[in-house]
C-alpha cells in the first residue's frame, strides 16, 4: 500500500481528528480491570487499540460496541482476568505489549504476547528488568517478543529510577504494583505522558505524585468509570503541520488533549515560529483539552531543548518535516530514544527527507535538518505510520508528485488519515 501526493497545500478549515490512542489503550485496561460498567467515548479505532480491546476480552472482560467509537466495559475487577485460550496477538502496538507485560505479572495464570514483525524486534528488556526486580517472570526472545509472562508470582513493591524516560515502562510498573505487596515507587529522569497516573486517580486509586516521583500502593480497587477521549495531538500534529505549511491557511482543530506531559510539539513549533493558539480550554475527566488554531507561519531554525524530548518523542517525524522549511538549520540532540521506535526514526526520516532534496546530517542520539525545498520522488516510510504520514505532509507542498511506500500502518493510529487531509486542501490518494 502506498500513498500518492499531487503538490497542494492546506486551505481555511475546521476538522477534528481521531481519538487519543494512549488514553484509548489505558481506558481499556483499567477499565477492563475496575469493578462496573465503564462507557468509552471517543475511543480510537484504529488496529492498535482494537488489538487491545481483543487482548482484554480474550480474558474475560465483556466489550460492547455502540457505535464505532463508543463502547462498554464491564469490568471483572483487580482480580477477575481469567487465562486466554490463545496468544495474544499485539500487531504492531508497542503500548499494548509493554503496558499488559505489567498487568499481567501479576495474574494468576501465565499469557504468551506476540505481534507482528516490527513489534518482533522492538526493544522489551527495559520492561523486563524492573518487573522481574518486582517478582514477576517473563521470557522472551533475547529481549524481544514474543513474551511469555508466568503467572502465580507474588510481586513485591519497588522503588525504581527509570534509565530512560519512558511512559510505557512507568506504567507497566504502576500497574504490576496494583498486584505488588507494599508500595511501588517510579523515578523519571524526564516528565512523561501521565495519563496512566491521571485515569487511576479517577478510578479510586491513591497515586502520589510530584515533579519526578510517582507511588502507589498495592491491592487498590479500581471503581468503573465513564471516560471521553480527547481527539489525539500526534494526529493533530500533522494537521498542525499542513497548516503551518501552507500559503495562507488558518486551521481549527477541535476537541484536542493538551495534557501538558504531551505538548512539547506545540512548545517546539512555536519556538520555532509558529502560529499556534489554544482555545476554549477544558477537561474530560482529569484530561486538559482545548481547540488548536493553527496559522499560516514563517519558521526559524535553531537548537531544539532536549529537555523537550520526552514531552514530543512522537511527534519528531513532524518536527523534521517543519525544519526542512524552517530557515538556517535546526539542530536535535538527546532523541536516541527515536532508533527504537517502529522503525529507526532518526535514519528512516533523514533517509525519506534526503530524497525530497533536503539535507539531513545524522548524529548518534540526534540529527541536523537544513533548509530545502521539497522536491518530487519516491520515499520508504519502512512501515512506520508517523514517517509515512509525516513525508506525505511534506509532498503535498514537494515541486511534484510523491510516492510514500509502505503505509498500511497508518490504520493503526489514524484510521481515515487521508480523508482528513482531504478535508483541508491536501490531494493524498
Amino acid at each position: 500500500m502506498k500513498f500518492i501526493v499531487q503538490p497542494s497545500t492546506a486551505s481555511n478549515a475546521r476538522i477534528t481528528v481521531p481519538g487519543d490512542k494512549s488514553i484509548s489503550h489505558r481506558a481499556l485496561m483499567l477499565g477492563g480491570i475496575a469493578a462496573g460498567r465503564s462507557t468509552i467515548s471517543g475511543f480510537l479505532a484504529g488496529e492498535d487499540c482494537l488489538a487491545t480491546a481483543a487482548a482484554m476480552s480474550a480474558m474475560g472482560v465483556e466489550i460492547a460496541y455502540t457505535s464505532a467509537t463508543t463502547l462498554t466495559i464491564d469490568g471483572v475487577g483487580l482480580r477477575g482476568l481469567v487465562e486466554p485460550s490463545a496468544a495474544l496477538d499485539l500487531g504492531n502496538s508497542g503500548t499494548a505489549i509493554r503496558l499488559l507485560a505489567g498487568l499481567l505479572s501479576g495474574q494468576s495464570f501465565a499469557a504468551t504476547m506476540y505481534g507482528d514483525e516490527s513489534l518482533s524486534r522492538r526493544p522489551m528488556q527495559r520492561v523486563i528488568t524492573p518487573l522481574h526486580q518486582m517478582g514477576a517472570q517473563i521470557d522472551s526472545n533475547e529481549g524481544c517478543p514474543p513474551l511469555l509472562v508466568h503467572g502465580g508470582r507474588q510481586l513485591r513493591g519497588i522503588d525504581y529510577t527509570l534509565p530512560v524516560a519512558s511512559a510505557q515502562v512507568k506504567s507497566a510498573i504502576l500497574l504490576a504494583g496494583l498486584y505488588a505487596d507494599g508500595v511501588t515507587t517510579v523515578k523519571e529522569p524526564a516528565v512523561t505522558r501521565d495519563h496512566t497516573e491521571r485515569m487511576l486517580g479517577t478510578m479510586g486509586v491513591t497515586v502520589e505524585r510530584d515533579e519526578h516521583r510517582i507511588s502507589l500502593r498495592g491491592a487498590q480497587m479500581l471503581s468503573a468509570r465513564d471516560i471521553q477521549v480527547p481527539a489525539d495531538l500526534s494526529s493533530a500534529s500533522f494537521v498542525m503541520l499542513a497548516a503551518i505549511l501552507s500559503r495562507d491557511a488558518e486551521v481549527l482543530i477541535e476537541g484536542v488533549g493538551v495534557n501538558p506531559t504531551r505538548t512539547g510539539v506545540i512548545d517546539i513549533l512555536q519556538s520555532m515560529g509558529a502560529d499556534i493558539v489554544l482555545e476554549n480550554g477544558r477537561l474530560f475527566g482529569e484530561e486538559p483539552v482545548a481547540d488548536i488554531r493553527v496559522r499560516a507561519s514563517t519558521l526559524h531554525g535553531g537548537s531544539i531543548d532536549p529537555a523537550l524530548v520526552s514531552l514530543a518523542i512522537d511527534e519528531f517525524p513532524v518536527l523534521f518535516v517543519a525544519a526542512a522549511r524552517a530557515a538556517g538549520k535546526t539542530e536535535f540532540s538527546g532523541i536516541g530514544e527515536l532508533r527504537v521506535k517502529e522503525s529507526d526514526r532518526i535514519a528512516t526520516m533523514a533517509e525519506g527527507l534526503r530524497r525530497l532534496g533536503i539535507r539531513v546530517d545524522e548524529t548518534a542520539d540526534g540529527a541536523v535538518v537544513h533548509c530545502g525545498e521539497f522536491q518530487g520522488g519516491s520515499v520508504q516510510s519502512h512501515g512506520d505510520h508517523r514517517v509515512a504520514m509525516s513525508l506525505a505532509v511534506a509532498g503535498s507542498i514537494a515541486s511534484g508528485p510523491v510516492t510514500v511506500e509502505n503505509v498500511a500502518a497508518v490504520e493503526t493510529s489514524f484510521p481515515g488519515f487521508v480523508d482528513s487531509m482531504a478535508a483541508i486542501g491536501l490531494k493524498i490518494r
